[in-house]
């Protein structure tokens, strides 16, 4: 039974983005050290996050947010002058970071793309993940491009009827065990769990015994996966 549609993730799966996340929440550690420790803040800024999640959305512009909402939180009236404009110009730096592709990536898309049309799938802010798709130089290779809030079994369904694909032709690949394979599965597609070292606490999820599902070392790996299940 061959695939015929290819779905990828494409932060920290097609290039590297949590490190940058992590290097704007290591400045507001620093600016918030007189006031409260690290631990603390990450438990105030992971809390603030899950709040805020269904109002501002996955991406930059809502952990900036977050951000400031944490430091206010945490400081209150003591709250620097200068503290929300250096929140804001890490935001910035977020939105602005060069997009760095993973090893093997360009290969590995050319050897996917002789197999089955692929199809990016990621989540976000519009511009910024449109932004990183062009710097990518990438964007040429997909059959399609979706950008959506959220990736939830009835994203996936739509994308496999777009395409005329039924769902177990289809296959799945990312690094967020909540995002890209829980849904994907319960949609009826394969899927490819691709970990990368630094993980969001709010992708983070237990791996299911499935017969879909298959876990890789790398990208590297899933065009022969995907031979194999042909």
């Amino acid at each position: 039974m061959p695939i015929q549609l290819i779905c990828l993730d494409a932060d920290d799966t097609l290039w590297h983005n949590m490190r940058h996340f992590e290097a704007a929440e290591d400045a507001l550690h620093r600016m918030l050290a007189p006031f409260a420790g690290s631990d603390a803040v990450r438990t105030r800024l992971n809390a603030i996050e899950s709040r805020n999640l269904p109002t501002y959305g996955y991406g930059a512009k809502g952990f900036t947010l977050s951000m400031i909402e944490a430091a206010i939180e945490i400081c209150g009236d003591a709250l620097p002058r200068n503290a929300i404009p250096e929140i804001l110009a890490a935001g910035r730096q977020l939105l602005a970071h060069p997009v760095e592709l993973l090893p093997g990536v360009e290969e590995t898309l050319e050897a996917l793309a002789e197999r089955a049309p692929l199809v990016l799938v990621t989540k976000g802010d519009l511009l910024h993940q449109e932004s990183k798709l062009a710097a990518s130089g990438l964007g040429e290779r997909f059959a399609g491009i979706e950008i959506v809030s959220d990736k939830r079994p009835e994203t996936f369904t739509r994308v496999f009827a777009a395409h005329g694909v039924p769902a177990d032709r289809a296959l799945m690949a990312g690094d967020s065990m909540r995002s890209d394979i829980l849904p994907a599965l319960a949609s009826g597609a394969w899927a490819a769990f691709v970990p990368h070292e630094l993980v969001w606490s709010h992708e983070a999820a237990d791996a299911p015994e499935h017969p879909r599902l298959r876990q890789l070392t790398s990208l590297a790996e899933l065009p022969g996966w995907i031979d194999a299940i042909a």
